[in-house]
C-alpha cells in the first residue's frame, strides 16, 4: 500500500512539473506578443481573443517553428511543411511561406531570428531569409535575403542592408544575390570607385 502512495505521489510531483513547464512556455509566448503589438492591453485578450495566439491557421505539422512565433491578424496565413521558422518572428495577415512547385524535399523558405514578414508577402522557395530581416507588405520574395536587410517589391529587391541603401554607382543583380558577403563587397567596389573619382577630380584641381 505504502508503494502505492508512492507511486501516486509521484505521478502528481511529475504532472505538476509538467504543467509549470507548460505555464511557463504559454506565458512566455504572451509576453512577446505583449512586447510586439501596441494592441494588445491585457494578456487575457490576448489568449481569449487572438486567432493567431491559438494556431488555428493553415500551419502544415511538419513545419518547423522557434519560440516566440506572433501571428498578427492570422487571417490566411499558410505555413508549408518543411518552412523553418526561428525565434521571435511575426507574420501579419495573408502571409504565405510556401513552395514554387518546382522543387522537391525541402520547397519552402527558413526564417532566421527576429524576421518580420509584413501583410499579403509571398516567400516562395527553399532558400534563407537571414536574422532581422524585413518583408514588406506584398512583396514576392524567390531568393536568399540577407541578414539584417529589407526586400520589398516585386519580384523583391533588397532595399536597406543594416539600415543603409545600396549604393547607387553601379547596378547590382539583387534579385539573385544569394551570398550577403558578396552584396556587401558589391557594395565596397562601388565606394572604392566613388573614391577614385574624388581623388582624381581634386588632383585635376590642383592642377588648375
Amino acid at each position: 500500500m505504502l508503494r502505492g502512495i508512492r507511486g501516486v505521489l509521484s505521478f502528481i510531483a511529475a504532472a505538476t512539473e509538467r504543467g509549470g513547464r507548460l505555464f511557463e512556455k504559454l506565458k512566455a509566448e504572451i509576453d512577446s506578443i505583449m512586447e510586439r503589438d501596441p494592441a494588445a492591453r491585457s494578456r487575457w485578450e490576448v489568449y481569449f481573443l487572438y486567432s493567431g495566439f491559438k494556431a488555428g491557421i493553415e500551419i502544415h505539422p511538419g513545419a518547423t517553428i522557434g519560440k516566440g512565433l506572433f501571428i498578427d491578424h492570422g487571417m490566411g496565413v499558410v505555413i508549408g511543411e518543411t518552412a523553418e521558422i526561428g525565434d521571435n518572428c511575426t507574420l501579419y495577415q495573408n502571409v504565405t511561406l510556401g513552395g514554387t512547385g518546382k522543387d522537391t524535399g525541402k520547397r519552402h523558405p527558413t526564417l532566421g531570428n527576429n524576421v518580420l514578414v509584413g501583410s499579403g508577402a509571398k516567400v516562395l522557395g527553399p532558400f534563407r531569409v537571414g536574422d532581422n530581416a524585413r518583408i514588406a507588405a506584398g512583396a514576392v520574395v524567390l531568393s536568399e535575403v540577407p541578414d539584417n536587410a529589407t526586400a520589398v517589391g516585386v519580384p523583391a529587391k533588397i532595399v536597406r542592408v543594416n539600415g543603409v541603401k545600396p549604393t547607387p554607382c553601379r547596378e547590382l543583380d539583387q534579385i539573385h544575390v544569394t551570398d550577403p558577403v558578396a552584396l556587401k563587397i558589391a557594395q565596397l567596389e562601388c565606394q572604392v570607385e566613388q573614391l577614385r573619382r574624388a581623388v582624381a577630380k581634386l588632383s585635376d584641381e590642383k592642377k588648375e
